[in-house]
């Protein structure tokens, strides 16, 4: 979603007038900018910010007033549709992946957060999920700090954790699992080999969460059967966890990349493999916040 590999507003503390509504009213959001409070003589600095699944009801206070303070918004695509759209155009800048295979280098987008700041802007990183699970947050913090840009860091609701848990699973249950790994399933592709030991993963047992793991689901499913996790194992597919249009997809280690095919999963989603992912089907019947599903294979 990252995933996760995964991929979440209040008046401004700075005093300017604001239009703070729900993203899903259609409504934006204004900001510092457009009442003109930046200037280049001002200390600029960053705002680390976690979205959460893409929820706007999901967004942190915090994370709510500071989309409100920002003179810009650096986003990329997972914090979600009602998110983005809330903010006003001329305020936000997409860093992330675009129609035609278009992305942005991380490179870009650490410059472009230095730049900003010492024109004296305020900048908001809004990126999908915490900021510190797979986005590359710590990177950009890292870089921010290199080049003494002041920063702060707002952590939001990971989709390692709330994508499977609004689906009806629970990454850990006391009767099935008392431990849950988190991994990655689209690592760096400049890296000589893969810094995942499947094999380990498979002996430690308990939940196994993968992000952004659509594409390599062949994979990482058959390495995983190799290490000897037995091919029923339930698996859930859960795409664009709490976004319009959530979908949840089901089946074992042996038959989700069938079921992945069947039913066009496609990315953002996140992988649950494990007992815990059988729970969804004995609760499904009275599980409120479910948008759209579908069930394969069981």
């Amino acid at each position: 979603m990252g995933e996760e590999e995964a991929e979440t507003m209040d008046a401004g503390a700075s005093g300017a007038e604001t239009a703070d509504t729900d993203a899903s009213s259609g409504n934006t959001l204004q900001t510092g900018a457009l009442n003109g409070e930046s200037s280049a003589s001002e200390a600029g600095h960053v705002s680390i910010v976690g979205s959460g699944p893409g929820d706007p009801d999901l967004l942190t206070v915090k994370a709510k007033r500071l989309l409100t303070e920002a003179d810009v918004v650096l986003h990329d695509k997972l914090p979600g549709p009602e998110i983005i759209e809330a903010i006003p155009e001329d305020n936000r800048e997409d860093v992330g992946k675009r129609a035609g295979g278009e992305w942005t280098p991380q490179e870009y987008t650490n410059r472009r957060l230095v730049e900003l700041a010492r024109e004296g802007k305020h900048v908001v990183r809004l990126k999908g999920g915490d900021p510190f699970v797979f986005g590359r947050g710590g990177e950009e913090m890292e870089h921010l700090a290199n080049e003494g840009i002041p920063f702060e860091v707002v952590p939001g609701i990971t989709s390692a954790i709330a994508g499977p848990g609004v689906a009806g699973i629970p990454v850990t249950h006391r009767d099935h699992t008392s431990s849950v790994s988190f991994v990655t399933g689209h690592e760096d592709p400049t890296k000589q080999e893969s810094a995942v030991n499947w094999e380990a993963l498979a002996a430690t047992g308990g939940t196994l969460v993968v992000l952004m793991g659509v594409g390599k689901l062949p994979d990482y499913t058959a390495a995983l059967r190799e290490a000897g996790i037995d091919p029923d194992t339930p698996v859930a597919l859960v795409e664009r966890a709490t976004w319009p249009g959530m979908r949840v997809a089901t089946g074992t280690l042996e038959t989700i990349v069938d079921v992945r095919d069947a039913e066009g999963i496609e990315p953002p989603a996140i992988t649950v493999i494990g007992d815990v992912a059988a729970t969804r089907e004995r609760v499904l019947e009275f599980l409120r916040n479910q948008p759209k599903t579908t069930e394969g294979d069981e």
